[in-house]
């Protein structure tokens, strides 16, 4: 690529800090308009030897503009020169020389004012005490009194912009500045921040990556290639490198990392460590309250419902139980604000239990590669009582069941009033059947000592904590006997939940984890375009209609934008849009007709030639076709091809005949000739001769010449090794039965005696058997 002029510029602007809303980013600032105004202007320095041959303007002409018709024909016109691509500047700080690269996001700043962003800031040594004088200095509220308090605050940074053009970069060394970086966790964050926010990298500059769940990965930028201070890396195939500041710090990184991965299930104290499910053995654990205990089950029966169950629970608000599908369009571990299935309450009749039903048909499971399960215990702030680092057991256990057959359900504790006698019967405090003789005694017993709540039915010892604490929801129908259960209850589902993502606001857990499962812009993903871990962004309550038509996230919409080349036809086409080309590649296929071959059994060549991207008959299109009418390839009629003129074909009946005579006589000698019409190839095949005379021959080659006219018989003429090769590959790729002689013979030729690569052509460009 030729190398861009360079942009004589430089100003001098002061800092301003940048309002939320512009949300600044990597290497940008913001300049005046005034900026762009003089850069068009600027003097250019074109690089020795380089001629500036059009002198054309910033904006094209247009015929209808006046303004463009008057810069058309203005002397200055010839003056003004078209800005490099991309625009890079290097910016200096006057108060302590300190100095960076950046790139340009717009000219809307305010004159002689200029926005940076965090990084530049932090690059260019602009300290916090600055920034808030800036903000009290610019405050509309400021009164005008405050002018006479002779008080010394920090200078506005006078910062230098000078235009400059650095070269593209090849490489870029990176020092973590803290150990235990697992380079899994951020390198292919590190690509994506780079395309997306970055024009220039300068050495000594720090570089903060952001991971999806909210940390942050620090890097000290060291090194270049080509040397310099700085590089620019749009456009460009980078090569980066990471290397630790030091052997100790190499060393303590290593150590976590192998320390994570040889981790055993188990804990003597405080939670257990997560493991792999399989549905035939249960997993006894511990959780401290407030921690998660994450589990993963990998594969199930999945035409069958899956049951999740934690079990030997002591209370009911103690540990819950959460599931999420694990898919590229779920990626987060299960939590209690974001979850797909939950279960927060024992099921009717059945103490100790929490279990999680799945059916087959739940659209949460499709593409599922894993179900994440996590087990949590719930610590309430103002839990009254109690040790709060006393861990809780449970026993979690997954298992298929036959569809319709729900094994799950315990009796009920109504049962018991089931199968009473004649001579039973029910007390009217606590609707328990005793016999007839004794009701008297009961009735006075139990009045006294219980009484029975009228809203759920339950009877309680009137003398009982249980029934001192006992509640009933004013809302909804839950009702409880401690006040831990009732903390519990108005925290899930009557207390404010603020979505960490958006502006989402809910009084129930519950939705808020459907809208962080579902619709939150900050939902975890993995994108199919750049395969990272990423949040699907977009505005939850206004989605686009370009994303509710397509069902892509917002995230892929801008990634899927990128290009990249069909690696069928190579026409360079959009990433989110690839997937309907190569569609409209297969119905191409499908009605592909079958190339002609060549009549020589022997042959493994079409009769029209392949070209490149599947092209069938590319050798007629220019000018190589057979140029026969008996149904042989070029190189296999060249041996036959005289000038002589012959309407009728009988001169070129009697060479094909003195060709097979002198195959079958004498033989064509090659070591490699599998020919059954021919005296060698007979014999490297271990097959009697069939004559040596003409006399023996004549009469076995006469039908072979009577319908040499006809397109549908085989002629057997001798060919080359490689051909040779090629045609026992297509008919052991026939043998398959996936595609026709023709197809096979035609990727054998495309590609040569290579198994796997005739196939890879087949698969692109055959259409196969129904």
């Amino acid at each position: 690529m030729a190398e861009q002029p360079a942009v004589n510029w430089s100003a001098t602007y002061t800092f301003t800090a940048a309002p939320p809303s512009i949300n600044l980013k990597g290497d940008k600032i913001i300049l005046p308009q005034s900026a762009l105004e003089q850069l068009l202007a600027a003097p250019m320095s074109h690089p020795a030897g380089v001629t500036n041959l059009n002198s054309s303007s910033f904006a094209a002409f247009d015929p209808r503009n006046p303004h463009t018709h008057l810069q058309r024909n203005s002397p200055s016109q010839h003056q003004q020169q078209q800005l490099p691509n991309p625009l890079t500047f290097r910016l200096m700080n006057q108060a302590n020389g300190n100095a960076v690269y950046a790139g340009i996001r717009e000219f809307s700043a305010r004159e002689s004012e200029v926005l940076l962003s965090p990084y530049l800031m932090e690059a260019l040594g602009i300290v916090p005490a600055q920034l808030a004088n800036l903000h009290d200095s610019q405050s509309p509220n400021a009164s005008a009194d405050a002018v006479d308090v002779q008080v010394e605050l920090p200078a506005s940074p006078q910062i230098i912009v000078h235009a400059m053009q650095l070269p593209k970069g090849a490489y870029v060394r990176l020092r973590p500045l803290e150990a235990g970086y697992n380079p899994d966790d951020w390198k292919s964050l590190l690509e994506r921040q780079l395309r997306e926010s970055f024009t220039t990298l300068t050495s000594g500059a720090f570089l903060s990556v952001r991971g999806v769940r909210g940390e942050t990965f620090r890097f000290l930028i060291d090194q270049f290639r080509p040397e310099g201070d700085g590089i620019c890396v749009v456009d460009t195939d980078l090569e980066v490198d990471i290397e630790a500041l030091n052997e100790e710090q190499a060393r303590e990184t290593m150590r976590r990392i192998m320390a994570k991965a040889q981790a055993t299930p188990g804990a003597v104290e405080g939670s257990s460590v997560g493991q792999e499910l399989n549905i035939w053995k249960a997993v006894d654990g511990q959780v401290l309250p407030g921690d998660y205990v994450d589990y993963e089950l990998p594969s199930w029966a999945r035409s069958r419902p899956v049951v999740v169950e934690i079990s030997q629970l002591d209370d009911e608000h103690s540990v819950d139980l959460y599931v999420s599908p694990k898919s590229s369009r779920q990626r987060s571990l299960p939590r209690d604000s974001e979850h797909v299935f939950g279960a927060f309450t024992f099921p009717g009749g059945e103490s100790g239990v929490k279990r999680i039903t799945i059916l087959p048909t739940n659209a949460e499971l499709d593409e599922a590669e894993a179900l994440l399960i996590s087990v949590h215990a719930y610590a309430h702030p103002s839990h009254p009582g109690g040790s709060i680092d006393m861990p809780h057991l449970f026993r979690l256990r997954v298992r298929n069941v036959l569809a319709g057959h729900d094994d799950t359900v315990s009796p009920s504790m109504h049962g018991t009033t089931a199968g009473h006698g004649p001579d039973d019967e029910q007390c009217r405090n606590c609707y328990q059947w005793v016999p007839k003789r004794t009701m008297v005694l009961h009735e006075n017993f139990c009045r006294r000592n219980n009484t029975l709540c009228t809203e759920c039915g339950n009877v309680f010892q009137k003398s009982s904590v249980e029934w001192e604490k006992h509640w009933h929801c004013p809302y909804d129908e839950a009702n409880g006997s401690s006040e831990a259960s009732k903390l519990k209850h108005d925290y899930i589902y009557h207390s404010r939940h603020q979505c960490p993502a958006c502006s989402f606001e809910t009084n129930s857990l519950l939705d808020l984890a459907r809208h962080r499962t579902t619709i939150c812009p900050g939902k975890i993903i993995l994108c199919k375009f750049c395969h990272l871990e990423v949040p699907q962004e977009g505005d939850p309550f206004s989605p686009s209609p370009e994303s509710l038509l397509s069902g892509l996230s917002e995230h892929e919409l801008a990634d899927g934008a990128r290009t990249t080349d069909c690696h069928l036809c190579s026409k360079i086409i959009r990433l989110r849009d690839m997937a309907t080309h190569l569609k409209h590649h297969e119905l191409e296929k499908a009605h592909r007709p079958k190339p002609a071959v060549c009549r020589n059994a022997n042959c493994a060549r079409t009769l029209h030639g392949v070209g490149r991207n599947g092209a069938v008959g590319a050798g007629t299109l220019i000018g190589q076709g057979p140029g026969n009418d008996i149904g042989l390839c070029s190189l296999c009629f060249s041996p036959l091809y005289v000038s002589l003129h012959d309407p009728e074909g009988k001169a070129l009946k009697r060479r094909i005949e003195r060709k097979y005579l002198s195959q079958m006589m004498t033989g064509c000698g090659k070591r490699w000739c599998r020919n059954h019409w021919c005296k060698t190839g007979r014999t490297n095949a271990a097959l009697e001769a069939k004559g040596f005379s003409a006399q023996a021959v004549l009469p076995l080659i006469k039908p072979l010449m009577d319908a040499f006219r006809d397109t549908h018989m085989a002629i057997y003429f001798c060919v080359d090794e490689a051909n040779q090769r090629r045609r026992g590959l297509a008919e052991m790729l026939a043998g398959e039965n996936a595609w026709d002689l023709e197809w096979c013979v035609a990727a054998c030729e495309a590609e040569g005696p290579n198994l796997d690569k005739a196939r890879e052509w087949l698969m692109n460009w055959a259409p196969m058997k129904e």
